[in-house]
């Protein structure tokens, strides 16, 4: 990625997690944005808005595909800074309850403006539409090997 940061520089220590599973979405949501809380990248207000934004009709349109979501919100929502965190689990879970969208891995992006957001999510999006990086993060089985994927990032 020329000229910006590689992905994994967006994840800060303690947001790249795997579980075995999760008993449902909200659970998912609470984890994956839980380290963002904790560290002052954004505001409990901000998984408030990711889980409203989930709950209204369409809210499925996070899930790109091959078992992959993007959680998000408006910036104003409660960004404090940039940054993404991720939950692999080995079990699926469905998203806004829906049969049609099993879970397996959810990016959190946080964005403080939209110059940012659109940098980092077409980032994202570059490194999610390959194949190769599908595949790979669905036999992720921890931590580790999340990590190398996202490091690996072209």
């Amino acid at each position: 990625m020329r000229g910006g940061k590689l992905l994994n520089e967006y994840f800060p220590e303690g947001t790249v997690m795997y579980r075995d599973g999760v008993a449902y979405w909200e659970e998912a949501v609470d984890v994956v944005t839980g380290p963002l809380v904790d560290l002052g990248r954004i505001k409990p207000s901000y998984v408030d808005a990711i889980k409203a934004s989930i709950r209204k009709p369409g809210g499925t349109y996070i899930d790109l595909g091959q078992g992959i979501a993007m959680a998000h919100a408006r910036p104003e929502a409660g960004v404090v800074t940039t940054s993404l965190s991720v939950l692999k689990v080995g079990s699926p879970f469905l998203l806004a309850d829906s049969q049609d969208h099993p879970i397996s891995t959810l990016f959190c992006l946080a964005a403080q403006d939209s110059n940012s957001h659109l940098s980092l999510m077409q980032s994202l999006a570059t490194f999610l539409s390959d194949a190769k990086n599908q595949e790979r993060l669905g036999k992720a089985a921890n931590v580790e090997e999340l990590r190398t994927i996202l490091e690996e990032e072209r």
